[in-house]
């Protein structure tokens, strides 16, 4: 089941709010990573990690190994610092239990930002409503050089 589209959260979606939440972040949790080369949230990973982040690779499948020198975690709750942004390379279904685990932390994230081809208005709802940002249906990677914040 698809989840409504609705209007963004003002602010949620302009480039002045995306650069801001770029230029603060310094620690990213990347859920979904990948040690395929060829997918998606490893070259996101990869040039997060150019782009002088702290990316904290998270897919219960790879937890214990190291993706690109960075060891993998299980889930949220393992890592071992706060976590300035959550990247989630997820379906949209499961932003709602990726809100939970954030909702869980006893520091929460400040961000959760859903990759493109990701969105979960309700998910999306409940994360503003305790303060916590909300990106979707974009790419870091993407925003970074059009905002002109390469190597930060």
């Amino acid at each position: 089941m698809a989840p409504a589209h609705g209007p963004a959260a003002p602010g949620r979606d302009d480039d002045a709010a995306i650069r801001r939440i770029l230029t603060e972040t310094k620690t990213i949790a990347l859920l979904g990573a990948s040690a395929n080369p060829a997918r998606p949230s490893h070259h996101v990973m990869e040039f997060l990690l150019a782009q002088g982040f702290r990316v904290h690779p998270v897919n219960p499948g790879l937890a214990g190994q190291t993706l690109l020198g960075q060891p993998v975690y299980a889930r949220l709750a393992d890592i071992p610092e706060p976590i300035d942004l959550v990247d989630m390379f997820r379906a949209a279904e499961y932003a709602p239990q990726v809100v939970d685990e954030m909702l869980a932390l006893a520091v929460r994230p400040k961000v959760l930002w859903m990759q493109l081809g990701v969105r979960h208005d309700a998910a999306a709802a409940r994360a503003e409503a305790v303060g916590i940002e909300v990106v979707m249906e974009r790419c870091p990677a993407i925003e970074i050089p059009r905002l002109g914040l390469m190597s930060r």
